[in-house]
């Protein structure tokens, strides 16, 4: 049996891995360490962030970038506040997060892998963002203490946890009342074949994890939070999935090209209750969504 521990020592190598890779790709531009594809056009990966956001971030930050979305795109920051990054990685959303704050503010980092957490204070140091801290620990048990935060981002990593309710209850807890929460994650809709889903999580490692669209709902409920708005904008396909190595197994269920897998990238976005601080200005608006090559095989979206 998968035991909680046996998935974050899983993820815990995996993201050693990425960022030993980040470190080998920097000087190489055009390729990417991004963990939903291989190669430079993931479809999941490339185009989240602007050229003008990334431009003068050092390129390790840039290729270390595990994400499948732009959280720091939705989550509406202002200067001052203090915002927590969960599953921060190579530290992108984090320093992103720091220069929108200003100096003001304030932006964490919280990861569990030690490569990770050095590779992103270097590339704090090298950007010369000095309001951006990383924090060694995990998303299950926050060191930081109740009512510190203003804003929670995350960029496709709650999916990944073992235990999503503590993660949710550990968020509300470090929020301040009225804080926000805007997640990039992979969510779920519907059912699918069980061989296909499966061979999904050999597939891609972080869908065997995603959350069904209304149990994510429902835990965000649980955990205190209001104002709950999950908005898909890419959509998984059997084309991908034929494309990830599993075509055989697309015919023999007969799924077809068009026909959608139930798995999206989507925007997550809650508030907790209470207080002064600010709740997000405008609602999210509805999103084409897109369909495209998603993960490669055996890699992390």
């Amino acid at each position: 049996m998968t035991t909680g521990q046996t998935i974050k020592e899983e993820v815990r190598k995996r993201y050693s891995s990425a960022a030993q890779r980040a470190k080998q790709k920097s000087a190489e531009a055009t390729e990417s360490a991004g963990c939903c594809g291989s190669g430079n056009e993931s479809a999941i990966t490339s185009s989240l962030y602007t050229t003008d956001e990334i431009r003068e971030l050092p390129q390790e930050a840039v290729v270390a970038s595990l994400g499948c979305g732009n959280p720091v795109a939705v989550a509406e920051l202002r200067e001052g506040e203090t915002v927590l990054d969960l599953g921060s990685g190579g530290g992108i959303d984090v320093l992103l997060s720091a220069r929108r704050v200003g100096p003001s503010g304030r932006a964490y980092g919280l990861d569990m892998t030690d490569e990770m957490l050095a590779l992103a204070r270097e590339n704090a140091r090298k950007a010369g963002v000095p309001n951006a801290i990383f924090l060694k620990g995990e998303m299950e048990a926050m060191p930081l203490p109740n009512d510190e935060v203003d804003v929670i981002i995350s960029n496709c990593v709650v999916n990944l946890s073992p235990d999503k309710d503590a993660v949710l209850r550990e968020a509300y807890r470090v929020l301040r009342p009225g804080g926000r929460l805007a997640i990039s994650d992979i969510v779920t809709r519907g059912s699918m074949p069980a061989a296909l889903k499966k061979s999904i999580e050999l597939w891609a490692g972080c869908i065997a994890g995603a959350l069904e669209e209304g149990d994510y709902r429902s835990k965000l409920q649980a955990a205190g939070f209001e104002g709950i708005e999950i908005e898909p904008f890419r959509e998984y396909t059997a084309d991908d999935a034929s494309g990830g190595g599993l075509g055989e197994l697309m015919r023999s269920i007969g799924k077809k090209g068009a026909e959608g897998l139930g798995i999206f990238s989507a925007v997550v976005r809650a508030r907790k209750p209470g207080g002064a601080t600010r709740a997000f200005d405008e609602p999210l608006q509805a999103v084409s969504v897109t369909k495209g090559a998603a993960c490669g095989p055996g890699e992390c979206c």
